[in-house]
């Protein structure tokens, strides 16, 4: 197996003194390991400990009940490849430059935690999915290496028949298996555990087959409630399943190794499910996720934590626990203090909020001669209020009509609401989840979780709504947000990794993103 990032490592190592320090790290028993689990689109509330009567998880319930539970954990940006990139480089999504967006072509400017720990004397590996979805390169535009995946080295190779058509058929836990095999004995591990499910697509009418009774299903308020709806929902909860088997499984394989009491479990999910108004849309759903902590050898168990946390304080925490310093591009802050502590609800008062936002996340929205523009939005979430703002709420959020909503996966739910015709009495769930927004959106969370009912207009939450606005840009100029400093052009140019699938789309062959970005770099700085 290739160990590509080792290079810096083995240059430390010519020089005898950091070699000492490389050989007492290996050896010194208490460093934790460190298991990430992570699901493909799988929604907080779909997991039983937090209230799901449908789904069923008793794998993650037992990591949140045998440690801590957070109830306020964020992702940061909600699509795939963003949120993981906030995951494996510590730095908030607006600050990741080409990143920020889905399917980037991904410079090797960034560190990644993996890594940071691979060349401190841990053994490390990822199974499933990685960072992405995109093109992870060299530090120039189309310059390519054969590397792996910025969440480690791949282990993939055994494979099993799923139960049903749409689950992916790697072994996750089997590979797992096989990287606590070739672990050596005398070296701590890090581990991306990266189930590719409940993402799209799903046998349709699996739940049929699986015998559930879609009377259990519970339909949120922003969906009709229909059998079509709680057939898609039915489905995606096998899968949803099927990840919390192969937490099961990896558990199990740390008990059988004596590892388990030394080992830092991290699970969660990357964004909400993959139904529309939920995956890559600045609601509740899409952005706040699953998250329980395990590690009992340090952490007290059963408790709930109400601090705020989000995507880029994950790895400067791992970091913080190995006993290393977190490296200098990483912005978020760590909540080592909270698996630490033996208090619950909320730790530190100032953790009583979270900053999100979005800017391009899939191909198939035009404006005006630019192909494949964002949907730039930004938003600040605390205990109460979700303010969102809309930054071009001339576009479509979830994509162009024309090239099919594209920034929402196609499935029963998405046919359905996309059927409805004006003078429907259902139109509302069609223009929820595809319609054009306002510039401003408020929500009060503890009466409307589902955010349906938008008080940015009511003057009785005037006031709220400016002091959130004042607060988010605050917070975002701070972080040098370019969106914030009249700046935000650039997510729009950086080029999209999926050149040929635009080519089709917009029927122009001779279209080219990275050649469109350099010629604008190049009219940019020339002034």
């Amino acid at each position: 197996m290739k160990r590509t990032r080792l290079l810096p490592l083995l240059s430390l190592l010519a020089l005898a003194i950091p070699s000492l320090v490389f050989q007492a790290f290996a050896a010194e028993p208490s460093r934790p390991n460190v298991l990430f689990i992570i699901a493909d689109d799988a929604s907080r509330d779909s997991m039983s400990v937090y209230g799901s009567t449908y789904v069923k998880t008793p794998h993650f319930d037992r990591i949140a009940n045998e440690g801590l539970l957070f109830t306020n954990a964020y992702n940061c940006n909600p699509k795939c490849a963003p949120a993981r990139a906030c995951l494996v480089t510590g730095r908030y999504s607006w600050q990741l430059e080409e990143a920020t967006n889905h399917n980037p072509f991904l410079s090797d400017k960034w560190a990644f935690y993996p890594y940071l720990l691979e060349e401190s004397g841990y053994f490390i590996g990822l199974t499933g999915k990685g960072w992405g979805p995109g093109v992870y390169q060299g530090a120039h535009w189309g310059s390519y290496e054969d590397r792996d995946n910025p969440a480690g080295h791949p282990y993939q190779k055994r494979k099993l028949k799923p139960p049903f058509k749409g689950i992916n058929s790697i072994d996750y836990a089997g590979n797992f298996e096989l990287f606590l095999d070739e672990k050596p004995e005398d070296q701590p591990f890090c581990f991306w555990f990266g189930v590719k499910e409940p993402h799209r697509g799903y046998e349709k009418d699996s739940w049929k087959k699986d015998g559930r009774n879609l009377e259990d299903v519970t339909v949120q308020d922003f969906y009709p409630d229909n059998e079509t709806i709680r057939g898609d929902l039915a489905d995606y909860a096998i899968e949803v399943e099927w990840y919390d088997t192969h937490i099961g499984r990896a558990l199990k394989h740390l008990e059988d190794r004596g590892l388990l009491e030394n080992t830092l479990i991290i699970a969660t999910s990357d964004h909400g499910m993959p139904f529309p108004r939920v995956k890559g849309q600045i609601y509740d759903e899409g952005f706040r996720v699953p998250m329980a902590v395990r590690w009992s050898a340090k952490i007290k168990p059963g408790r709930v934590v109400t601090d705020f946390v989000t995507f880029p304080d994950v790895a400067p925490t791992i970091m913080e626990a190995v006993g290393l310093e977190p490296h200098e591009q990483m912005t978020g802050s760590s909540f080592l203090y909270a698996l630490m502590s033996d208090q619950g609800g909320r730790i530190d008062p100032t953790r009583d909020h979270t900053l999100l936002g979005k800017e391009r996340h899939d191909v198939g929205r035009v404006d005006g001669d630019l192909y494949s523009v964002g949907y730039p939005a930004r938003a600040l979430r605390d205990d109460r209020f979700l303010y969102v703002r809309n930054f071009k709420p001339h576009r479509w959020p979830a994509g162009d009509p024309e090239y099919g909503y594209l920034n929402t996966d196609n499935s029963p739910t998405k046919s359905y609401l996309t059927k409805l015709e004006k003078g429907d009495s259902e139109y509302r769930y069609f223009e929820m989840a595809f319609g054009k927004r306002p510039e401003e959106e408020l929500y009060d969370i503890q009466s409307d979780p589902h955010c349906v009912n938008n008080l940015a207009g009511s003057p009785e939450y005037r006031v709220t709504k400016e002091e959130m606005w004042r607060r988010l840009k605050e917070g975002l100029t701070a972080q040098g947000d370019p969106r914030i400093l009249g700046q935000g052009d650039i997510f729009d140019r950086y080029p999209n990794s999926r050149v040929e699938k635009q080519q089709q789309i917009y029927q122009n062959p001779n279209y080219d993103p990275v050649k469109d970005f350099e010629a604008w770099q190049k009219r940019r700085q020339a002034f």
